[in-house]
């Protein structure tokens, strides 16, 4: 029988409930075990597509096109597995469903109710994504904190699933919570961990295992306090302070003994841990031998989460080459002043990410410029391709109001312009071009040395706008080089500039494909590039 770990959250919300769960898959995919993970989402959306990343982060991309949390993210990177918009469950996506449901009639004149419609919509989506992927191990991450209105329905069927499936020994709960510590005192405080578990026991669920989160470990006493109180066994308290990479993770969780725990619960022998591969990936993130300063212009800087995955996959990059990536970030709008240049003197290299609507456009083709005509290796990812292109149709073609028709419908020169197939479209949701597609290289290119020589590639996408076709002829005489197209060759995916020591812009994305030990070839390549660019001021 399938076995479940369902991770719940209380106090607060942002404990890192999704890096609890990817941490205890990695650990039980170290032990052979097949792990796959869900991740429910009590808002009303039916996926996160068109939500502002300062609401909820990053939208994530998966292969099938599905826009979804960030921690999706995390599975993905954690587990290293491909996952599906099935693995999103979300309150709109489920109640979406229960009333086309009742519309057919396919309740056949029942009162259509939370429990059981609701509940068993759920409980049926979890089943299929388990079973569907043949894993050992499903991990259920539910967002949202206990005693959260929008939770109700999605802590009730998980509930019944527990019962459903034979009690503990497959279906294990992860709760958790927050430790605080209390203002000069120090002393850790556990009465928000009460609290929290009593609300959990009153809505039916017993937690088998508590994760403390606090800055520091937490101590042996409180540790006896927590299980003392909350019915847990000391051995399953476990401690999660603040560490200095969240790779680090697996490693502290394991060494408390919780996937020993965790495998003696759901009765299964396996032998002792293969982390071989993870440990070196950690090690050589955490033992840097040089270090580079790489500006991040963007839109979304006051909340980090927004680019997450650019985050990690600079963090596999930098294990591979060894190199300390220094992530500075500078909003867009501050370098549409004059004077642009003195905040991006210093840095040995520059990303460009994607985004929407014009705020901050202005000044992330400023930087593009000084990138240029500098030398500084640079990135540009979705927007930053496109907005690649138009700075060099002004700046070098001389076409002084190429841009794109997003921006300015009216321009002489739209150098980017709406997919086609997008020219009709009303609805925001699940509409743009979105997941994974073939992508083909040039032979010889930049790009295809990055990728190890190959020339067929496959990589996630998510826009609605292209380079326009009647001004790709030009642009390519005038030295920009588009070195990736689409399968059918109708769409551009790479441009590069030659004679650059490394301009490269991506229409696809490649952070959301990045793994430990698999890093995004484009961020690797942009960091070796900055490497050699450090090396030499210095000479």
């Amino acid at each position: 029988m399938m076995k479940y770990i369902i991770v719940t959250g209380g106090v607060l919300s942002g404990l890192g409930k999704g890096i609890t769960a990817s941490s205890i898959g990695r650990l039980l995919v170290g032990r052979g075990l097949k792990v796959t993970a869900v991740k429910i989402d009590p808002y009303l959306n039916c996926d996160a597509g068109t939500m502002n990343p300062y609401q909820h982060g990053e939208v994530y991309v998966l292969n099938d096109g599905g826009e979804a949390d960030l921690d999706l993210g995390n599975y993905e990177r954690f587990l290293d597995v491909e996952l599906s918009s099935d693995h999103n469950i979300t309150t709109g996506k489920v109640y979406r469903t229960v009333i086309e449901r009742e519309r057919r009639g396919d309740y056949l004149g029942k009162t259509v109710q939370i429990i059981p419609h609701v509940t068993n919509e759920i409980k049926e989506r979890i089943k299929k994504v388990s079973e569907s992927s043949g894993a050992d191990v499903t991990l259920v991450e539910l967002g949202g904190t206990v005693g959260d209105i929008e939770s109700m329905p999605f802590l009730e069927a998980v509930r019944q699933l527990n019962r459903e499936s034979g009690g503990d020994e497959n279906c294990i709960f992860v709760h958790t919570t927050l430790v605080p510590v209390l203002g000069s005192v120090g002393e850790q405080k556990t009465k928000p961990t009460q609290h929290s578990v009593k609300e959990l026991r009153a809505i039916g669920i017993i937690p088998n295992v508590i994760v403390a989160r606090g800055k520091e470990p937490i101590e042996y006493d409180i540790k006896r306090k927590i299980s003392l109180f909350c019915d847990v066994p000391l051995e399953a308290v476990v401690s999660a302070p603040d560490a200095e990479s969240i790779y680090l993770v697996p490693s502290i969780l394991d060494k408390q003994g919780i996937t020993d725990y965790l495998l003696r619960k759901m009765k299964i022998d396996r032998p002792k841990a293969n982390m071989k591969k993870w440990d070196a990936f950690v090690h050589n993130l955490m033992n840097p031998k040089s270090t580079v300063e790489i500006a991040v212009v963007g839109k979304y800087t006051e909340l980090k989460d927004s680019y997450i995955s650019h985050i990690e996959a600079f963090h596999h990059a930098s294990a591979e080459a060894q190199v300390k990536v220094n992530l500075r970030w500078i909003e867009g709008e501050d370098l549409e002043k004059k004077g642009y240049e003195k905040l991006l003197r210093g840095f040995d290299g520059i990303l460009i990410p994607g985004g929407f609507g014009d705020r901050g456009v202005e000044g992330k083709i400023n930087a593009i410029r000084y990138a240029r005509e500098s030398g500084i290796p640079i990135l540009g990812v979705c927007l930053g391709f496109q907005l690649a292109v138009i700075e060099f149709s002004r700046n070098v073609m001389k076409l002084k109001d190429a841009n794109s028709s997003e921006f300015n419908p009216k321009s002489k020169y739209p150098v980017i312009d709406i997919l086609p197939e997008q020219k009709g479209v009303r609805d925001m949701g699940a509409t743009m071009r979105l997941g994974a597609h073939d992508v083909t290289l040039n032979k010889g290119s930049m790009a295809a040395k990055l990728y190890s020589g190959k020339t067929k590639i496959s990589e996630r996408h998510r826009h609605r706008f292209e380079v326009n076709p009647l001004f790709i002829k030009n642009i390519e005489a005038s030295g920009l080089r588009f070195t990736g197209r689409s399968k059918d060759g109708s769409r551009m995916e790479v441009a590069e500039l030659a004679g650059h020591p490394f301009f490269m812009a991506t229409q696809f994305h490649p952070e959301f494909k990045s793994r430990p030990g698999n890093p995004s070839k484009v961020h690797l390549g942009l960091v070796m590039a900055a490497k050699q660019y450090y090396k030499k001021k210095k000479e």
